[in-house]
Order: structure tokens, then C-alpha cells, then sequence
């Protein structure tokens, strides 16, 4: 077990057989199935940090690794998943056996590239706040105080935003610093489209709207005088936003005695990922959302506001008789694929004795890589001890990241069936891609719109190497290699590259079970199951 934990140390990788079954036949009888359970941008103290661009395989865009031959007479490595010749380009002319690069030394398999701040500027974090006001004084001042010390946490550079919802939706013009002002939508309202808010929020009263493309940001279509209206540095609009979070009441519409208070989550968090789509589309963006209770109103609301009617309870959903599940479920997979695309994140602090229908929300928190925190109280200390956690910087940080592309690539016997963890399928088809499918499958590039430190990813793989009347004869070099290549923006703003290399030996034939028990991770087999029996349930239950 002790080998394990060492060459997850190296490489922030466990596989459940570490020595590989080497046919397809053999893998199925070994019931668990070949996977490796990776965290994407784990922190290696000595791990180097490269410079420069990595160089990639001219087929199969493979990285240059440790295991890759070279020819140093020649100039030339060859990939050792497609066996393609590449030539070095001239900024590796003095490449020599005595005069490596760090990515083909035998211990950095895994390695990071940190590409040059002119190729992408650094970009700020953006953070819009969605507060929801349906909650009584004393849940308000929780909440305003921990927000407070909150901001003051945040780098100067970040982007601040707030929208605040109860029986209407309230997107503050932090801007306008000489009366507090906000745009109002209506609780009702069914999805805000980026369009109907651009209007609604009169973008385009300076600068007249683009009669063709897409707007999307300051670079297409929008001025950066009408983001900053709603999106400022945290050093600019610091006095604003507590002047606005100072001033900050419960809802003002009365709630009679036998119903519900009218709250619209889903058009508020419609509104919020609409802006950002707007306004900073491709960075990296989280909403943080702070709900203290069911959405009553709108799309995704879980309950109706008459008391007397209770809220769905397991039973309910086990007999398919929650009268609202279906249609929430369906609008926050909407939300889902709308945050997907824009690479945006969804938090969610749920503080509330009562149920907030986090069971229809977690497909959008799921699929952006967010957080979920869930307390009695927005005075309890898992909530305050946890959001000061997620601004954090130093040692123990969390070391928040986002808009991540994650890519396998592995020799031609094997196959992936899927990954199970906090991403998105980007339809990447090709012949590493399983016939089977086992979470996010059919593909071999997934987007993680946020990830830290401490997010693993579970591979499955299928070895599709057929039955083989020589497989008893074989040489102990026979390999099986793997490559796990994550691009991401670090919490510095700066875009970043990390790539883990993996060689593993496969064997085959009547001797080979002693050899598969000694590599076998009893702690990495147990994991996986767990989680595949759990994709299961969530899936086909």
C-alpha cells in the first residue's frame, strides 16, 4: 500500500490494477474494472514549472513525455502512443543525452507549462453574488456581516457584481455610486436570454447594438463603461457594495400566515448566468449563491406557496410524485448547459432548517466543477468557516481554479469508457472512445469549469487488446501508456498546462494472477466501485 501512496505523491494518480490485465477477456474477469483515479492540478512542491509551450505529437497531439525515444542525432522523438516520428523544432537544437529538457527527465511524469502572459493576459476572477432577502432580520444580519468580511478578502483586481431575489429579481448597477439603483425582473418570468436582459438593462443606450454577431464581452459588441456598471473591481466598488449590503432588508411583501414566502431562485440564478454570458463570457466566473429556503416562484420552483402543502419528500420522489421535480430538473439542466458554455461556476450555500431543493440544483453545481455548503444557519460556523475558506490565500488555500479542459490519451489497445467527477462531455469522438459508456463517455475531452487542489476525476478505461495464442509468451517490458492533460486558468489569472505521463505493464496467460494481485490497489478498487454504483443509482433509478 506503501508503494501506492508514493507514486500517488509523484503523480497524483491511483489505479485500482497497476499491473494491467493485457486482454480484453482477462480485464472482465477481473470484475473491477482498469481505472485510475487522477486529481487534475493536485500541488507537487517540486514539481517544475516550464516557461514555455509544450511540445505535441504532429497525429495524435500527444505531449513529449519521459517515455517518449529519442534520437538525438536526428533531432527526432517518437510518440509512444502512435509511434509518429516528430522532428525537435530549433529551440531544442541543443538537445543532447548530457543536456536534457525537464519533460523527458525520468522522474518529472508529471509536469507543468506556463505559457507566456502575451500570448493570454492574465484575466481577473469575477464573483457575482445572488443574496436571497425571503429570510427573517436575524438570518439577514448573519448573512450581511459574513458577506462583508467577505469582500474584504478579495483580490483588488477581482470582479464584484450583486443580484439580490425574493419576490423580485434585483440586479444591482454598483456603478452608480450617487443613489443605489438596481434593474428589476420579474419572478415569473420564465428563462432570461441574454438578448431580453442586454434590453432590459439598457446595454446599448451608448454605443449602438451590433447589427450582426454574437455579443459576448467587451471584445464583441458591449463597451467596458457597461460592464462596469454592474461588474467592478473589488477596490472600486468596496464603499458601494456595503453601502448597498448595509441598506439591504428582508423582502418587503407581506407573506400571509398560511403560505410560503414568494421566492424565485431559478429566474434569479437564470439572470445571474445570463449576465455573466453577457458581459464576461469564457473567464473565470462563479456565482456564489446564498439561498435560506424553497424557490415558490418561477422556474425551478420545488413547492407551491400554500403551506398546507408539504414539500417533496424521498417517498414522494421514489413514487414519481413530486408534481414540480421533473420541471425543475429539466430548467436547471438548461442552466447547466448554459453555464457549460460560458465556462462559468455555480456555488451554493444553502443555510436553512427547512429544504432549499438542493436534489434539483446539484445537476448545475455538478456540471460547472461548484460547491455546495449546507448549514442550519448563516451565523453557524460551517457557513462562516467555510466561505472564509473559499477566499483563503496561502498554504491552506483551496486553490480554486477554472475553465479547464481535461484530455486522455492512451496506447491504441486501450479504450475509455468514461469519466465520473465534476465535468462536462465536449463530444470529442475518436478511437480511444469505448462503446460503453460509464459516466461522461463517448468522448475523450471533458470541460471542468471549476476545479481545486482536492478535485479527482474517476477514469474508467476498457482494454480492447483481444485474446492472443502468444500473450503467454511476453517480455517483462511490455508497457501500456497513458497521458492525462489538464488546461486551466490558476488562481493567478495565468493559464496553465499540466500533463501526467504513465507507463503501466499489462501481462496475459495462465501465470499471470500472482502478478496482478501484487499490483492491485484494494483503496483505489473501492473508491471507483463506489462511484460507479452511485453514477448508477443517480442515473437509472
Amino acid at each position: 500500500m506503501a508503494e501506492f501512496m508514493d507514486l500517488e505523491a509523484q503523480d497524483g494518480v491511483r489505479m485500482a490494477w497497476n499491473v494491467v490485465p493485457g486482454t480484453k477477456q482477462e480485464a472482465a474477469n477481473c470484475v473491477v474494472p482498469v481505472s485510475a483515479i487522477y486529481t487534475p492540478i493536485k500541488h507537487f512542491p517540486n514539481m517544475p514549472l516550464l516557461p514555455y509551450a509544450a511540445l505535441r505529437c504532429r497525429t495524435c497531439r500527444s505531449v513529449l513525455n519521459p517515455f517518449s525515444i529519442v534520437d538525438f542525432t536526428a533531432r527526432i522523438w517518437i510518440c509512444p502512443f502512435c509511434f509518429n516520428r516528430n522532428h525537435f523544432p530549433p529551440q531544442y537544437l541543443s538537445i543532447s543525452e548530457d543536456n536534457l529538457p525537464a519533460e523527458l527527465f525520468p522522474n518529472y511524469t508529471t509536469i507543468e507549462y506556463a505559457e507566456p502572459q502575451s500570448a493570454h493576459p492574465l484575466t481577473p476572477p469575477v464573483l457575482l453574488f445572488v443574496v436571497d432577502t425571503c429570510i427573517i432580520e436575524e438570518e439577514m444580519t448573519f448573512l450581511k456581516s459574513a458577506l462583508s468580511q467577505a469582500i474584504h478578502l478579495l483580490p483588488d483586481n477581482s470582479l464584484v457584481g450583486l443580484i439580490t431575489f425574493g419576490t423580485f429579481v434585483h440586479v444591482h448597477e454598483l456603478g452608480f455610486s450617487q443613489i443605489p439603483k438596481s434593474y428589476v425582473f420579474k419572478a415569473t418570468k420564465d428563462v432570461v436570454s441574454k438578448d431580453q436582459l442586454l434590453e432590459h438593462m439598457s446595454f446599448f443606450l451608448k454605443k449602438p447594438k451590433p447589427l450582426t454577431g454574437v455579443v459576448a464581452g467587451a471584445r464583441d459588441g458591449l463597451s467596458p463603461e457597461s460592464i462596469a456598471r454592474f461588474l467592478l473591481p473589488a477596490s472600486e466598488c468596496e464603499f458601494a457594495l456595503e453601502s448597498v449590503l448595509e441598506e439591504l432588508q428582508k423582502d418587503p411583501w407581506a407573506v400571509p400566515a398560511d403560505q410560503r414566502a414568494v421566492r424565485c431562485t431559478g429566474t434569479a440564478l437564470s439572470v445571474a448566468a445570463s449576465l455573466l454570458g453577457a458581459c464576461v463570457p469564457g473567464s473565470a466566473a462563479r456565482i456564489m449563491a446564498f439561498v435560506g429556503g424553497p424557490a415558490t416562484e418561477g422556474p425551478g420552483a420545488i413547492v407551491s406557496k400554500n403551506l398546507s402543502e408539504p414539500i417533496r419528500s424521498h417517498k414522494d420522489l421514489d413514487k414519481d410524485s413530486a408534481p414540480y421535480y421533473h420541471k425543475a430538473v429539466k430548467f436547471y439542466e438548461g442552466l447547466s448547459k448554459q453555464l457549460v458554455h460560458q465556462g462559468h461556476v455555480l456555488d451554493l450555500f444553502a443555510c436553512a432548517l427547512d429544504q432549499v431543493g438542493i436534489y434539483e440544483i446539484k445537476v448545475a453545481v455538478e456540471k460547472s466543477g461548484g460547491l455546495v455548503v449546507l448549514a442550519e444557519s448563516f451565523g453557524h460556523s460551517v457557513f462562516k468557516d467555510s466561505l472564509r475558506h473559499v477566499f483563503q490565500s496561502g498554504e491552506n488555500d483551496l486553490g480554486l481554479s477554472s475553465s479547464g479542459i481535461f484530455e486522455i490519451n492512451c496506447s491504441k489497445d486501450i479504450k475509455v469508457q468514461g469519466v465520473i467527477g465534476p465535468c462536462a462531455s465536449l463530444e470529442k469522438k475518436g478511437p480511444l472512445c469505448s462503446d460503453t459508456v460509464v459516466g461522461q463517455g463517448g468522448t475523450s475531452a471533458w470541460k471542468l469549469c471549476g476545479l481545486d487542489k482536492a478535485t479527482s476525476l474517476s477514469i474508467i478505461f476498457e482494454i480492447a487488446r483481444k485474446d492472443n495464442p502468444e500473450a503467454t509468451v511476453q517480455s517483462t517490458s511490455n508497457q501500456f501508456y497513458f497521458q492525462f492533460v489538464t488546461y486551466y486558468q490558476h488562481n493567478s489569472g495565468q493559464m496553465r498546462l499540466r500533463v501526467t505521463t504513465l507507463s503501466r505493464r499489462w501481462i496475459a496467460g495462465p501465470g499471470s494472477i500472482q502478478d496482478l494481485i501484487a499490483g492491485f490497489d484494494q483503496e483505489a478498487a473501492a473508491v471507483t466501485m463506489a462511484r460507479i454504483v452511485s453514477s448508477k443509482m443517480e442515473i437509472e433509478i
